[in-house]
């Protein structure tokens, strides 16, 4: 029997129909991730599986004595609690069981044969309910949880009140964490977590937590990791895909090109009968041809879309000025702030040394707080350094994509905002023709309509899309973006890293694909997909002032860090020129270090065949039939994909 059933689940708003008759059922162990654009009705889905909205029909059914918990992007906390009260209110229904239980035992003492019969049945009622209410907690419990989620010892203690809207957000789910329910619903649980919080979490959610999961993502990593299950929320209707969002996005795919070739071929017969119409209809087959133009019309009324998806990124961006080859040096950069009465002293960052040259991508993370913005505004000189020196290169025109939006005109259309913003950010400035906006705009996801739809009644994902439109159509050469997906869906965030993606070159066919943006980015994120997509060298920062420069990919730099390797790249204190080159300490051998130059070309080529095979397999939309049997089969993909990076790393170094 499932733990939750929903069944012709309808809601509209006004004409707009937001979910049509759809139904779920949820099992015990489900790990299931809700996707969608922006607006699709992710958020109504979980709301109305909560119980906090109501559909216009259908019903919702919750397994007797299951407990849910809900997790939704608006917290009610208590502004007096402090952060350790306000996590253990998690478990004040089982204190509140244990006030009755003792008070059980105390009748024991007295009670007669009769009545102690009847006492032991209420204890063993009560010792159930309090095992059903998650039992009953321990500091070290509540300690565990908040500082998976990033809260410091000395936060414990706050008050609620002093708590930004983020700390807020992440106290909210420590609570519902700990009260352990049968079935966690959660909208968007990483919105407010850094690069750790998200992995701790998706620790907790794969090996700890034994109920059932629903949870609504942007995080490509963590749906990867938690979740078997993927449900699409798309035209008011539900599409369900087993396995995790990489097979979701293969298997949609095929579903994709499937809607095209249906499109393709409507669109074909649509050119037929128009001809037909426009060779008969002044002629004697004038009213047979009046006849199939008015079914042409009622078919075009319901006429199938082009799945978006499937379009091709066709974006030719302006070609920026070229830039000097020194983009930023920054040499022995200090930033701290001395402390008063109310707050300590805190240092940020300390003689950490930078050389970004042109055309890099470099990625700034570290948890919030660490200074991630500061430094860029440090670099910008926007604000003072406490020691240090930084030089920006010659030549450069910088766009700066800030978390903050601000509409300059409400009543402009996307196309007519995207071209204001254009123009008034370039000098000389470019003037978009309304084609090449509304190219532009598409590029980004809007369809012809929403091209049309003044900016006053944008989303932010929405606002923050045209504004990256803007910014990347503005001829700049050095991009800095502030957290730029934080509120995309994936679909937007995936065009992004289309753009942004460096140049890449294959040693072994010497194929070279060039970036469509040439310029410099410069990235503070922790959305962990785009900085891989993106950055090809970090800037590590922590919460003691340690930075770190790392040249490569924060994959390669997580891999780095779980092998406890001592041979960091660069540590805040080296020399400059340290910064785009290998540690000094010789790097730990790789396992195929052994193998002469030839044998290590054969075992690359015997496992690029290994991995075609592989690919074939998981291509065929019947292998995720079985989630186990598609589940084995990508894990044999990543393990012999890490082996063909290691061969590959070996025979470059054996190349040379």
């Amino acid at each position: 029997m499932p733990i939750l059933a929903a069944t012709n689940l309808t809601l509209a708003h006004g004409h707009h129909t937001v979910l049509d008759g759809v139904s779920l059922s949820m099992e015990e162990r489900d790990r299931i991730g809700i996707v969608g654009r922006n607006g699709a009705g992710k958020s109504t889905l979980i709301k109305l599986l909560a119980g906090t909205t109501r559909p216009d029909a259908g019903q919702v059914v919750l397994q007797r004595g299951a407990r849910l918990g809900y997790l939704d992007q608006n917290t009610t906390l208590d502004p007096s609690d402090t952060v350790r009260a306000a996590a253990a209110r998690a478990f004040e229904g089982a204190h509140a069981l244990q006030a009755e239980l003792h008070a059980v035992f105390e009748r024991m003492a007295d009670a007669g044969e009769a009545e102690l019969e009847r006492l032991l049945a209420e204890q063993a009622r009560l010792e159930a309910a309090i095992d059903a209410a998650g039992g009953l907690t321990t500091d070290h419990e509540v300690g565990k949880v908040l500082h998976g989620l990033g809260f410091s010892d000395a936060q414990f203690d706050l008050p609620v009140s002093v708590l930004s809207g983020g700390q807020r957000a992440r106290l909210a789910l420590a609570r519902l964490l700990l009260e352990e329910p049968d079935i966690l619903l959660m909208d968007e649980p990483t919105n407010h977590l850094d690069i750790d919080g998200r992995i701790w979490l998706e620790d907790f959610l794969a090996d700890e937590f034994k109920g059932a999961v629903m949870l609504i993502s942007h995080d490509r990593y963590l749906l990867d990791r938690v979740v078997g299950r993927i449900i699409e929320v798309e035209h008011a209707r539900l599409i369900d895909y087993p396995g995790n969002y990489a097979a979701f996005r293969r298997i949609r795919a095929d579903r994709r090109l499937t809607q095209h070739r249906a499109w393709e071929k409507q669109q074909a017969g649509f050119k037929k009968e128009e001809a037909y119409i426009r060779q008969y209809k002044a002629g004697q087959r004038s009213k047979q041809a009046k006849g199939r133009e008015s079914r042409l019309d009622r078919a075009k009324l319901g006429a199938l879309e082009r799945p978006i998806e499937l379009a091709e990124l066709r974006v030719t961006l302006p070609k920026p000025e070229r830039s000097g080859d020194v983009v930023v040096s920054a040499r022995d950069i200090t930033k701290s702030y001395p402390g008063d009465a109310d707050h300590p002293p805190k240092l940020l960052f300390k003689d950490l040394t930078v050389k970004i040259q042109r055309g890099e991508r470099w990625g700034i993370v570290g948890p919030n707080g660490a200074g991630k913005t500061t430094m860029v505004r440090c670099m910008l000189g926007q604000i003072p350094l406490t020691s240090g020196q930084v030089s920006l290169g010659s030549k450069l025109d910088i766009g700066h994509f800030e978390q903050h939006r601000h509409i300059d005109d409400p009543a402009r259309t996307v196309t007519q905002h995207i071209q204001a913003r254009v123009k008034n950010s370039t000098n000389p400035p470019i003037l978009m023709s309304e084609q090449d906006s509304r190219n532009l705009a598409g590029a980004f996801l809007f369809s012809g309509e929403e091209q049309d739809k003044p900016v006053s009644v944008l989303s932010g994902g929405e606002l923050a899309r045209a504004d990256l439109a803007a910014l990347l159509a503005s001829s700049k050469n050095l991009l800095i973006l502030d957290e730029p997906t934080n509120h995309l869906d994936i679909p937007a965030a995936e065009r992004l890293e289309a753009i942004l993606a460096r140049a890449t070159h294959d040693p072994k066919t010497g194929e070279t694909t060039e970036a469509v943006f040439p310029g410099t980015v410069i990235l503070i994120s922790h959305d962990r997909a785009l900085l891989d997509a993106v950055c090809d060298h970090l800037i590590v920062l922590d919460a003691s002032g340690k930075g770190t420069v790392y040249p490569g990919t924060y994959s390669e730099f997580s891999r780095h860090q779980q092998r406890g390797s001592t041979a960091t790249p660069q540590a805040a204190s080296k020399p400059a020129q340290a910064a785009t080159a290998p540690a000094a300490k010789p790097e730990k051998k790789s396992r195929f270090s052994w193998m002469p130059l030839e044998a290590v070309e054969q075992r690359m080529a015997e496992a690029e065949s290994k991995l075609r095979s592989l690919d074939a397999r998981l291509a065929d939309p019947d292998i995720w039939k079985d989630v186990d049997q598609a589940n084995r089969l990508t894990e044999d993909r990543d393990a012999l994909r890490a082996d063909m990076d290691e061969l590959e790393s070996e025979w470059i170094r054996k190349s040379v």
